[in-house]
């Protein structure tokens, strides 16, 4: 990226962050990470060439310091569980809504050039319509939810009020290697994985037939460079694919891939669950981005990721 000497990232040593970190390390940008390792892992940034501090975005004075002479911050530290942020709600806010304004403060103090958050489709709560899409009223029914929309708007006002370059990018499910299948609140495709690589029955909430947007996690790299990278490139946007998925569909392509002999059954469903989730990403893909992964290349990616280290 022209122009461009070292970015900041937070929450670098978690499974989005280290892949972000690695793509600018290729490009040799110098790349510092602040991360208070609570849900990143150092090994994550194994043969990279970062300057990892380790500490939280809470803390001010540190945030502060790390971004003095940052030209790119991509702020991805966060408490980034629902359920989590639902037992916790009152360290949901202080990580994710006071970590991004001093993540803010800082940047506009030191005039960073633009500040990317890693937000979410959980904005859009339980709203049946689809596929979503950034004009939609945000309804979060979760404090994770509530938090990431809170981080919209201050990039927003930042933006409106002082200049401040901010972009913020609705994730929707994303997957990919380091995803984490052991934490307690891990995603469904690591757990998926990580089950079959065993042999062991695979679990699905409810029929399986609600549906979601599945997005490698290298995407999600080049969406962030993207918003970074263009000035007009400001605002919300969406990052999937613009594809469903069934659950059903998901677990039969992941024992496939795998060759395993688990077998697929069916626990009762998750209350308030959301049905179906796709993005529309015409808002995104209008400024020149798009995934260029399909769903099968990503998991098999992602399975030989898994696979290898299972194999150790």
């Amino acid at each position: 990226m022209a122009g461009v000497r070292r970015v900041v990232i937070t929450g670098g040593a978690g499974f989005i962050g280290s892949h972000l970190a690695e793509h600018f390390c290729a490009l040799g940008v110098e790349v510092t990470v602040l991360d208070s390792l609570r849900s990143g892992y150092r090994h994550n940034l194994n043969g990279l060439k970062v300057d990892l501090v380790e500490g939280s975005v809470t803390d001010a004075g540190l945030v502060s310091s790390v971004l003095a002479g940052a030209d790119l911050v991509f702020h991805l530290a966060a408490m980034v569980s629902v359920p989590e942020s639902l037992e916790k709600p009152g360290e949901c806010v202080d990580i994710n809504v006071h970590g991004t304004l001093n993540v803010l403060n800082a940047a506009r103090l030191h005039q960073v050039r633009k500040v990317v958050l890693s937000s979410t489709c959980a904005v859009y709560g339980n709203d049946p319509a689809g596929p979503k899409n950034e004009a939609m009223r945000p309804a979060p029914i979760s404090p994770y939810g509530i938090t990431k929309l809170d981080g919209e708007y201050y990039l927003d006002l930042y933006r409106a009020h002082w200049g401040l370059g901010t972009a913020s990018l609705r994730y929707f499910n994303v997957f990919g290697p380091r995803q984490d299948p052991k934490s307690q609140y891990a995603a469904v495709v690591p757990i998926f994985i990580s089950r079959a690589a065993k042999n062991e029955d695979l679990y699905i909430h409810g029929d399986g037939e609600q549906t979601r947007d599945f997005i490698f996690v290298k995407d999600v790299v080049t969406a962030n460079v993207q918003a970074a990278s263009h000035a007009g490139t400001e605002g919300i946007y969406n990052v999937g694919r613009g594809h469903r998925v069934t659950i059903n569909d998901l677990a039969r392509k992941i024992v496939d891939l795998v060759g395993s002999r688990s077998r697929i059954k069916h626990v009762p469903g998750r209350a308030g669950e959301i049905r179906h989730s796709t993005a529309d990403i015409s808002r995104l893909t209008s400024t020149g981005w798009a995934p260029q992964t399909d769903l099968e290349a990503g998991l098999r990616q992602t399975v030989d990721f898994f696979t290898s280290r299972l194999a150790v």
